[in-house]
């Protein structure tokens, strides 16, 4: 078997070694996620311009269901890598169809959440997931150890997507949107399922890589909000001032972010599977609040220039409440026992102050920022001060 595959130039697909030493995220890895971004950037500015023209409410739930869909076939590609990655052609294959998949949903984000239309939306991520299908089935073949939880995880899949598939063809409008929670509950049931007959091999410290190194490819439309301020201002030539003001406190935001997440090592977290479920479904909650922070900060921009028909009020919380959302996650997910107890009373008080600060009449980006940077200051307070105690 070991010859066949040899001269067909493929590997076996077998467990990885999860202590292996110097497991990082390889260069198909950072081109995966760098093809996510796109969808992820369709949809918060979709985000951005329902909740704008005042579909606050349509524009948050639109939001968070199609972010369902990029962030778990991510996640589970993640996790399933970590665990099998050959790096030969066949893998190499399915996963560019995945990220074909990924381009796929990414013309339908605006159909779903605008229109309600779900059928591209919804044959991209079948796409990505019946790759991963193929993906299963390749390891259920090489490697008997991991055998029972790849069939489970091939079959459930595979199931579950011909229900994704049957409900935008059989279904009418209001019934396609209750079932979209049944099968997201599926979804997320699946990888319990499929553990349960044994814990597939991923490697901590790659898995603790790849959600930060994604984390940052979501700053990175944080910043790029925070640019089109900038360019805002020099293009029109009023309310420079509060546009730079913004773009300034949106650097701002988008380092403290960076600074509350990558504060503390998160790879020791990851210690069970247990650990790593709690931590990977978290992260929904993580990912799609960073992802809404660059929405905000172009409503703010909206706000400034007076295009939008929400409230300062609403403006406002369109910026805060996502950065609020992720202070208070991080803490949970990533440095909750890893704080004082003062510490973490800090922490999570700034997280309410800053989703509150959107109420503000005036300036409420800026109070943001500087209650952000109050809490990256606590989190440095408290490393001092645990060092030195550990230090004797």
């Amino acid at each position: 078997m070991t010859d066949v595959l040899a001269r067909m130039g493929l590997v076996r697909m077998s467990a990885r070694d999860t202590g292996a030493a110097h497991r990082a995220s390889t260069p198909l890895e950072l081109l995966f996620d760098l093809v996510f971004v796109v969808a992820v950037s369709q949809a918060s500015q979709n985000l951005h311009h329902l909740i704008s023209e005042d579909h606050v409410g349509q524009g948050v739930l639109s939001y968070l269901m199609v972010f369902f869909a990029i962030w778990w076939a991510w996640m589970n590609f993640t996790w399933f890598s970590s665990a099998f990655d050959t790096d030969d052609w066949l893998y190499r294959v399915l996963t560019i169809v995945q990220m074909g998949g990924v381009l796929v949903l990414a013309a339908g984000v605006h159909d779903a959440m605008v229109e309600f239309d779900y059928v591209v939306v919804t044959w991209g991520y079948v796409i990505m997931r019946l790759a991963m299908v193929v993906q299963w089935l390749r390891a259920a073949a090489s490697d008997p150890q991991s055998r029972r939880t790849a069939l489970r995880m091939a079959l459930g899949v595979t199931v579950v997507q011909v229900l994704w598939v049957a409900r935008i063809y059989l279904l009418d409008p209001e019934w396609q949107f209750w079932t979209f929670f049944v099968l997201v509950l599926l979804e997320l049931l699946l990888p319990v399922w499929g553990e349960s007959a044994g814990r597939t091999r991923w490697h901590p410290h790659h898995i603790a890589e790849r959600y930060g190194l994604f984390t940052l490819l979501l700053l990175g439309e944080s910043l790029l909000a925070s640019a089109n301020a900038i360019f805002d201002a020099l293009g029109e030539g009023e309310h420079v001032s509060e546009l730079v003001t913004l773009a300034i406190s949106g650097i701002v935001v988008t380092a403290g972010i960076w600074w509350v997440y990558f504060a503390r090592e998160q790879q020791s977290r990851l210690d069970s599977m247990r650990s790593g479920f709690r931590f990977g479904y978290l992260h929904y909650v993580i990912f799609a609040a960073v992802g809404a922070v660059s929405a905000g900060v172009e409503v703010e921009i909206d706000e400034i220039t007076g295009h939008t028909e929400v409230s300062p009020e609403i403006a406002g919380l369109a910026l805060t409440l996502p950065i609020a959302i992720v202070v208070a996650a991080s803490w949970l997910v990533l440095l909750r026992g890893a704080l004082s107890r003062w510490a973490s009373a800090a922490v999570l008080t700034g997280a309410v102050l800053i989703g509150l600060s959107g109420l503000l009449p005036s300036s409420e980006y800026v109070v943001a920022a500087v209650l952000l940077a109050g809490v990256v200051v606590v989190l440095e307070v408290d490393r001092i001060r645990r060092e030195r105690v550990a230090a004797g």
